[in-house]
């Protein structure tokens, strides 16, 4: 039974219809299409791939083959890869191509091609599909160029963010008469300032003062906290160095400047060495930093705790515990902030801890200051992954007899 279609008085026959219309939409379909003999010769090619081309179809059509069309690139990639591909799978989709058009320009196409075999299996025809590519490689070139753009644009944060923690940092420990000094900073991102801090500085003749903090956050707003805690732990020591008076003073500065806006804090070790003989008193305060660790001339190592510190800057009257200690020929310690305590060290991420850090030190003790440093740096090297936060770290050691 033959299908009609009745349009006005007239009546068209359906399957005419739809072969015209089959015919036209290989003609003018929004993709090119070009079969070729297994040789590559090209036998048919549609409007669409002419047009893309400017070429005419008695150019083509019998007369070159589909390498022909390619760029040199193209050609090389062609015989390479496409083609074997071909070869064994029987098809290759979506390989990105440059044809040449008459003019001489670059054309960017996604080529799908497909071989069509006889009953035993013979290639008989190559039927290949072209998209237009123009737009999405504009689109790829416009994404690479952001990307670059993106990639200078952190180059240069990370340029400024690492120029920025140097000024927060003194440029070199002073050089001490009768004491070892080392220092190591890690930064867990170079795309962040870190909070961390240290500093040793003189305070009158045969006492130095020394601190080690960390300030809570990152970025731009902790380093501004840095800058301003290193500057009132050096300030304060000029009127009264006690300890416990440095802290207060810094409790006091940062209760103040942000008690009326987003609240910042950090914890701080301070402490004031004497020199006495061939070794040096300490006294130690700290707002709720991490204990300072002794590593002793027998090989030993011990913590020493200033317990019932609070954090600084919480609280207007804030407490602070004290330590004291005597550094004798032979004698280092220790401050650190926290990274390397809380540092994940394996799959279930548990952290470090100080249990861990007090047998490390035991046995790397004996140790002069740079060589305990050096220790601490090959430590938090092995953390990998598992270090994500900034750590600094400070050693002050007694010259062993």
């Amino acid at each position: 039974m033959t299908a009609h279609v009745t349009h006005g008085t007239g009546r068209l026959d359906l399957s005419a219809l739809l072969e015209d219309s089959a015919e036209d939409l290989y003609e003018n379909a929004p993709c090119g299409y070009l079969s070729t003999t297994p040789d590559g010769t090209i036998v048919k090619i549609n409007t669409t791939l002419l047009t893309w081309l400017g070429r005419t179809r008695e150019e083509l059509v019998g007369r070159h083959s589909f390498t022909d069309l390619l760029t040199v690139g193209g050609r090389i990639y062609h015989e390479t890869h496409f083609a074997p591909l071909l070869r064994m799978q029987g098809e290759v989709g979506g390989i990105a191509l440059d044809l040449r058009t008459a003019a001489g320009d670059r054309l960017p196409v996604l080529v799908t091609s497909t071989v069509r075999a006889d009953a035993d299996g013979s290639p008989l025809l190559v039927r290949t599909t072209v998209f237009d590519a123009r737009d999405r490689r504009a689109y790829e070139r416009e994404l690479l160029r952001a990307r670059r753009e993106a990639e200078r644009e952190r180059e240069r944060l990370q340029r400024l963010a690492a120029t920025l923690q140097q000024t927060l940092l003194p440029p070199a420990l002073p050089t001490v008469p009768g004491l070892q000094t080392a220092a190591h900073y890690h930064i867990a991102s170079p795309d962040q300032v870190g909070g961390d801090f240290y500093d040793l500085f003189p305070v009158s003749d045969g006492r130095w003062g020394f601190f080690l903090g960390d300030v809570v956050g990152k970025g731009v707003e902790a380093a501004a906290v840095t800058s301003l805690a290193r500057y009132a732990l050096r300030s304060a020591t000029v009127s009264d160095p006690t300890p416990t008076a440095v802290l207060g003073n810094l409790n006091t500065v940062l209760e103040q400047q942000y008690r009326d806006g987003d609240p910042r804090y950090c914890t701080v070790v301070f402490g004031l060495l004497t020199l006495t003989g061939d070794g040096w008193d300490l006294v130690l305060a700290s707002g709720g930093h991490p204990p300072a660790l002794l590593l002793r001339a027998d090989g030993t190592a011990e913590y020493r705790h200033t317990p019932g510190g609070l954090v600084v800057g919480i609280l207007p009257d804030a407490h602070f515990g004290t330590a004291t200690a005597h550094l004798a020929p032979g004698d280092t310690l220790l401050l650190y902030t926290d990274g390397l305590t809380e540092a994940r060290v394996d799959s279930d991420r548990n952290r470090y801890g100080e249990e861990a850090l007090r047998d490390f030190a035991a046995a790397t003790a004996p140790a002069t200051a740079s060589s305990t440093v050096a220790a601490v740096r090959d430590l938090l090297a092995d953390f990998g992954d598992g270090l994500d936060d900034d750590t600094a770290v400070l050693a002050l050691g007694v010259p062993a007899r």
